[in-house]
């Protein structure tokens, strides 16, 4: 058994050589799929003219209902495409990914993970106009969506039939392994390291843990989207006013220095230091982390948009403007206010072996257990919850990738397969595992992106038309009134 682990390992290792893409993860190279999404979310943020700043009241409207029409077409609600969405984005990214961060890539990073949250919002706006766009009702009663779709579909709506086939399969094959990665092993291994520090049976039993988590996940997804979001509609709202209660009586009790850690934030994210890497250093972290957080870019979450209840493509667009807000912008900010604040990111602190672990979510834990020492058990059963619902929302991801390369009557192979992982997690290298989901996530955006930019004339129209119908008042006019 330890033999073939070790051969897992050997095989990650291996996949790392795409520093070409990558760069130096923890180091001061500015890897090229980092520039690929700033450049992205910075030329949809001018297309869009400001989608992620001009639309919020307008989306929280359709968000609570307001704009239902009976031409809606779809599986499940917009709210429930959402809390799904959500329940992929807001999880061990808001609390490991940003210890990672601010302890790799210093404080400043937190600034330049707020930038890529608004950024986030454009290209999540974009990229989920398109999902619905493009979606296909298959025969089988599910939805597929997401980057294959638009990729191949809308690529070969402008006579590029062979790249966006290309690009489809390439990006189905990515979105299988980061469900499988980071969706899943990255999950399971966080979640046991926080989690085993508190209850020490798991600590002695690492596979009871994986078996455990795997059984409830395998409970829920077979039961397809539907299940999957019933589920999250009620977990993920519970999950975030949990751990942002937790932020909020921190940060309440340290009033008197969250002013200094917005001051220091600032100052780092310019500062030319070599401590954490320069500048280069905190973008780098910054923008990996967030990437890895909200997802946006890397065209996950447009599949479980494509389900939404809905008219307008670009409507749903709008709904999901608010993951990249909610999970990078709020939540993982008040998540590295609290590190910052607690001091425990320090490299050579009492922390340091957790650091170079790169077991993010135990520090996490042990900066809240600084200031509510009884909150590392309340965390780490938030951790699970995060861990659970990210899996069955990743999971249904890569399902999807599987069915378009595969077809409808494989998906149980892939689903076993998933679940097996989970079990496996617990036992292989936690550090290797954090730079293989990174690796597989980033490079979803290389041919999303490409897509995005091909495809960002037709969001724009689609744009214009429907803020032309909204200013004259059609679209209130068409709008189901509750009686």
């Amino acid at each position: 058994m330890g033999e073939f682990f070790s051969s897992i390992n050997a095989i990650l290792e291996t996949m790392l050589f795409f520093d070409i893409l990558f760069g130096t993860v923890d180091g001061v190279s500015l890897p090229f799929l980092v520039i690929w999404l700033i450049t992205g979310g910075v030329y949809l943020t001018f297309v869009t003219k400001f989608i992620n700043l001009r639309s919020f009241k307008h989306s929280y409207d359709i968000i609570r209902g307001k704009y239902r029409t009976i031409d809606d077409e779809g599986q499940i609600s917009p709210f429930a495409s959402l809390t799904t969405a959500l329940s992929a984005t807001v999880g061990l990214g808001n609390i490991a990914g940003v210890a990672l961060a601010v302890s790799i890539g210093g404080p400043g990073a937190t600034f330049w993970m707020i930038v890529a949250g608004f950024l986030g919002m454009s290209l999540k706006f974009t990229e989920v106009t398109l999902s619905i766009q493009y979606r296909e009702f298959l025969k089988d009663g599910t939805v597929m969506g997401g980057a294959m779709e638009y990729l191949s579909k809308g690529l070969a709506s402008k006579g590029h039939v062979s790249l966006g086939k290309i690009l489809a399969i390439l990006f189905a094959f990515l979105m299988i392994g980061g469900a499988i990665g980071g969706g899943n092993i990255f999950q399971v291994s966080q979640a046991y390291s926080a989690i085993s520090h508190e209850v020490p049976y798991f600590a002695d039993n690492p596979l009871v843990f994986g078996f455990t988590l795997a059984t409830l996940a395998g409970l829920v997804i077979i039961g397809g989207i539907k299940r999957i979001s019933t589920i999250t509609e009620g977990l993920v709202p519970t999950m975030v006013v949990i751990y942002l209660s937790a932020s909020v009586w921190i940060l309440g009790s340290h009033y008197d220095k969250i002013d200094d850690a917005f001051a220091l934030i600032f100052s780092e994210a310019f500062n030319t230091s070599a401590v954490y890497g320069g500048i280069f250093g905190a973008l780098v972290q910054g923008f990996q982390r967030a990437v890895f957080s909200s997802e946006a870019g890397i065209g996950s979450s447009p599949v479980a948009h494509a389900p939404a209840l809905t008219k307008y493509p670009v409507r749903q667009g709008m709904v999901a403007l608010y993951e990249p807000f909610i999970d990078t912008v709020v939540i993982c900010t008040m998540t590295a206010l609290v590190i910052i604040i607690t001091g425990v990111f320090e490299p050579e602190g009492a922390y340091a072996t957790l650091i170079v672990a790169k077991e993010g979510a135990a520090l996490t834990s042990a900066a809240y257990g600084t200031v509510i020492s009884w909150f590392p058990t309340v965390l780490s059963l938030s951790i699970f919850l995060f861990a659970f619902s990210t899996m069955i929302s990743w999971s249904y991801y890569g399902e999807r990738a599987w069915v378009y390369l595969f077809g409808s009557k494989f998906s149980i192979l892939y689903k076993i397969l998933f679940l097996s992982l989970s079990v496996i997690a617990t036992v292989v290298s936690t550090g290797i595992m954090v730079d293989f989901s990174f690796m597989l996530m980033l490079a979803m955006a290389l041919p999303n992106i490409l897509g995005l930019f091909i495809l960002s004339g037709d969001v724009r129209k689609q744009l214009d038309v429907y803020m032309t119908k909204l200013k004259s008042g059609e679209l209130d006019d068409e709008a189901i009134r509750d009686e």
